[in-house]
């Protein structure tokens, strides 16, 4: 369907001169006037407006007045045979895309109008990206109903207009980035830019590079200037995942800016000052590590002005058979499959696996049955074998099961001292028993050492 432009002219042989030029290519309208031309707006959606400025009765910038308003808002080109820099101010301060003098050149008209219809295209796209952004991001859009994962939504849902910093804690793969960006899309910063950055990723020696940018010269290879992320965030939002990791040079670069609002690209003495929102990020105890000097504690006093915990999936059982009803769906529907269906005996072995990876490994399995399934049902015996791991367990002879009188944590200790009582001390085996990894068996150690065999 070609675009559609309203020419406004008092001058009828401008006004038919123009039509007739560009009515090959879009669908023309004209007005000799600007009530005629509300008239118009007022029955008809224009995508270009085409005014000239000085005309019996109201001028062109009533027109561009009205046009701003409409709820499908139109590009407006302003034309005048008095032009001057005065004139064109005026017409874009009012909302005009561009100016144009008369005589028209109907090269340069034909340009503009293109480069108008491009940049509306682009801005409804933006419009769009941020109402999908807004769904994805929303509180709606996060998935579950446990208390944990409530009181993590009650304490975003007070910090996220505020421009305070957070710290998010968690496992690995509890959605540590997603809760970061519902923050962001949730504040009045929403409009501006999300930048993640993952510290682990980068070596430490361009970290501070990175996330500070530098001058020319500043070091071996830098050969012009770079815009850091804290530039790049300028009015969002900066998300710094795994802040534990970063070296002490970054710290004292970091707290500085949190004391200031402002840095110093590599390379300068010149402050550079920023309105930028701090979320950050860890799977880490920054508590211990400040107290063993891996971490400053002054840092660690300015980044958890707000801390959210992110509990771990174990610790959200009413949540698992909606997250997996709502990702397999996904992946269906990106996929475009029909879903699978998981039998009661799948879903007992799901209930009693651990998910050490979080709802990262949960999607990833969700992912892998709707990709590789083989029929409409996806039953116990269709299951990796280490999903299996805690369900063969608990039917040992040797292990002892979960009791329903001991709490949460008590049967944990319980399974896990068990685990590694079988594997006769092999911390690789236990973890494998458990159906976790030798990293997070080695934490639990570390927070319960009475359980290991080998002390």
């Amino acid at each position: 369907m070609p675009a559609t432009i309203l020419i406004v002219d008092d001058e009828k042989n401008t006004r038919e001169g123009l039509s007739l030029a560009l009515e090959e290519e879009y669908e023309v309208y004209m007005a000799s006037g600007a009530d005629e031309a509300f008239n118009l707006m007022e029955a008809e959606t224009f995508d270009v407006i085409l005014t000239d400025l000085r005309m019996a009765g109201k001028s062109g910038l009533k027109v561009i007045d009205k046009a701003i308003t409409l709820p499908n808002r139109p590009i407006c080109i302003m034309m005048t045979a008095y032009g001057n820099v005065e004139t064109a101010v005026e017409a874009m301060r009012r909302g005009a895309f561009d100016f144009l003098t008369k005589p028209v050149s109907l090269e340069k008209l034909e340009i503009l109008i293109k480069r108008a219809l491009q940049s509306r295209s682009i801005e409804a796209e933006n419009i769009v990206l941020h109402e999908r952004l807004d769904r994805k991001y929303s509180f709606e859009g996060i998935v579950g109903n446990s208390s944990s994962l409530v009181d993590v939504l009650d304490k975003v849902k007070l910090v996220a207009p505020s421009k305070a910093t957070v710290l998010l804690e968690g496992e690995t793969g509890t959605g540590k980035e997603l809760i970061a960006q519902a923050i962001h899309q949730n504040s009045n910063r929403a409009r501006q830019a999300f930048v993640p950055v993952h510290c682990a990723a980068l070596a430490a020696n361009l970290l501070e590079s990175e996330l500070f940018g530098h001058e020319k010269g500043a070091f071996t290879g830098a050969s012009e200037r770079r815009i850091g992320r804290f530039e790049a965030a300028d009015g969002g939002t900066l998300f710094l995942d795994e802040i534990g990791e970063i070296d002490a040079s970054t710290q004292v670069k970091l707290l500085r800016f949190l004391e200031t609002r402002s840095f110093e690209r590599l390379g300068s003495s010149k402050p550079v000052k920023v309105d930028v929102r701090l979320v950050c990020a860890t799977n880490r105890n920054l508590a211990e590590m400040a107290k063993s000097g891996e971490f400053r504690e002054d840092l660690l006093y300015r980044l958890n002005v707000v801390t959210i915990y992110l509990p771990a999936l174990r610790a959200r059982e009413e949540d698992l058979l909606v997250l997996l009803n709502h990702y397999i769906h996904y992946f269906a529907e990106e996929n475009e499959v029909d879903p699978v269906q998981l039998t009661e005996g799948a879903l007992k072995v799901l209930r009693a696996y651990s998910w050490p990876g979080n709802i990262r490994e949960l999607r990833n399995f969700c992912e892998n049955i709707v990709v590789l399934k083989r029929g409409s049902e996806v039953n116990e015996y269709d299951l990796d074998p280490k999903y299996h791991a805690v369900v063969e367990m608990l039917n040992t002879p040797t292990m002892v099961s979960s009791s329903p009188s001991l709490s949460k944590e008590e049967n944990e200790k319980r399974l896990l001292r068990n685990a590694l009582i079988k594997a006769n001390g092999n911390r690789t085996k236990a973890a494998d028993l458990m159906g976790i990894s030798r990293r997070t068996l080695h934490r639990k150690l570390t927070q319960w050492p009475e359980l290991d065999v080998e002390k």
